[in-house]
């Protein structure tokens, strides 16, 4: 996308398997966009993940819903997942996460007889990212920062990894064809979100068992599955299939991006120790900046209801058309030196509106924003906090897209413990 934004301009339509979008890049063109989704947007609707639902007759959640059902029940998750009032609820929670984080890396670094350690951390944010947003949804802990993980929390790993990967053939080739055709990838696919439904509903009967029984207390927060049901305002298959969602999308994403930020602030380390300084003096961190060079989600989709014009360009009602934000994030003209790390050029006065576009925007943004970012801010805190990150400098890292944006090689990253280079 970003070679054809140089190639034709900032507008360009362009059909993909039996996909026809028009693809746009500016801030401005966005703004339009979102100005014009109406009440009632609708996103890209991943058809591999309505097949599987379809095929195993799973009820649907709130991110492939649509029309008046996706709204009566997204405005009650909002207040459950986006209000300032519950966030404050998650804080704790989160917090608990990454100190057993640190605590583990502290432990990794002195078994290592080095006093610092190096690994690829894909699978460890990987752990850490599902042990968040499960403390999160469940008020639970599932125990993934030990050395021993669990195999079914294991299995669900893998299942979340393998779901990702297997999605991406199937935006271009029929789920319907490869199901009929009994294609590995469909197989595969099948697999994995039974294994990811299989794992949530697990989590979904300890919760509702231990509501039944009065083991949760009713003073502090129990999460956001055990508020919507003592609420009561939602059929509980509804509240089941929004909250599998939220657990397979709130994993693989957050833990990409905290991975992606680890390895920006290991490569400028100038900015690092400016950070470092900031939460040391107060206990804070300003918010993240977005996952502007490498987000995880490498466009932002709309099917629009009304005909819209951008830059002299009459797009039809009905058409897809998506947002570059990979694209954007690395265009001079939106960025100047777009290629490096500067987190301070969103403290600067000029505009910033619709250039930070990760989490969506508008009605139907990402319902785990909140979440996500509250954990990556405290992550990146409690990491600075107690940690140098490094990294090989002259090691470059290349992008692939697997559904979400990954790196095209393993990332090796050294945690060392600050009162080691005292």
């Amino acid at each position: 996308m970003a070679r054809k934004f140089q190639q034709f301009g900032p507008i360009y339509r362009e059909k993909l398997g039996v996909y026809e979008s028009v693809n746009i890049i500016t801030p401005r063109d966005a703004a339009i966009l979102f100005q014009a989704e109406g009440t009632l947007p609708e996103r890209f609707s991943v058809p591999p993940w309505v097949a599987y639902r379809n095929y195993r007759n799973k009820p649907y959640g709130v991110l492939l819903k649509t029309g008046e059902a996706w709204r009566s029940d997204r405005l009650m998750l909002n207040k459950e997942a986006l209000s300032p009032q519950v966030v404050e609820g998650f804080v704790p929670l989160l917090s608990q996460v990454g100190e057993d984080f640190i605590r583990r890396a502290r432990a990794q670094a002195g078994k290592s007889g080095r006093e610092y350690w190096t690994a690829d951390f894909t699978h460890e944010l990987f752990r850490f990212a599902l042990e968040s947003i499960c403390h999160v949804l469940y008020g639970e802990r599932l125990g993934l920062l030990q050395d021993f993980v669990d195999p079914e929390a294991q299995r669900f790993i893998d299942a979340v990894a393998l779901m990702f990967h297997t999605t991406s053939p199937m935006l271009y080739l029929p789920p319907a064809l490869l199901r009929h055709l009994n294609a590995k990838t469909w197989r595969d696919h099948v697999w994995a979100w039974d294994a990811i439904f299989s794992q949530a509903d697990k989590c979904i009967h300890n919760v509702y068992r231990d509501l039944r029984l009065q083991r949760k207390s009713t003073t502090e927060y129990m999460g956001i599955l055990c508020s919507l049901i003592l609420q009561d305002k939602l059929p509980l298959d509804d509240i089941k299939a929004s909250i599998t969602e939220m657990m397979a999308g709130g994993v693989d994403t957050t833990s990409m991006t905290l991975q992606w930020a680890m390895f920006e602030l290991a490569r400028a380390p100038a900015v690092q120790e400016q950070l470092r300084a900031e939460v040391l003096a107060a206990k804070r961190m300003g918010p993240v900046p977005p996952p502007r060079l490498h987000p995880v989600a490498v466009t932002l989709q709309r099917y629009i209801t009304q005909e819209v014009i951008l830059q002299d360009y009459c797009i039809p009602p009905k058409t897809l058309v998506q947002v570059g934000l990979y694209a954007m994030g690395r265009d001079p003209e939106v960025f100047p030196k777009p290629e490096q790390f500067i987190p301070q050029r969103w403290l600067g006065a000029d505009p910033k509106h619709f250039k930070g576009l990760g989490f969506g925007f508008g009605p139907r943004q990402c319902l785990g924003r909140r979440i996500a970012e509250l954990e990556m801010q405290i992550f990146l805190m409690q990491i600075l906090e107690n940690f140098k990150i490094e990294t090989m400098r002259a090691v470059e890292v290349g992008t692939k897209f697997d559904l979400i944006l990954i790196p095209d090689k393993p990332i090796y990253l050294t945690l060392r413990p600050l009162e080691s280079l005292l």
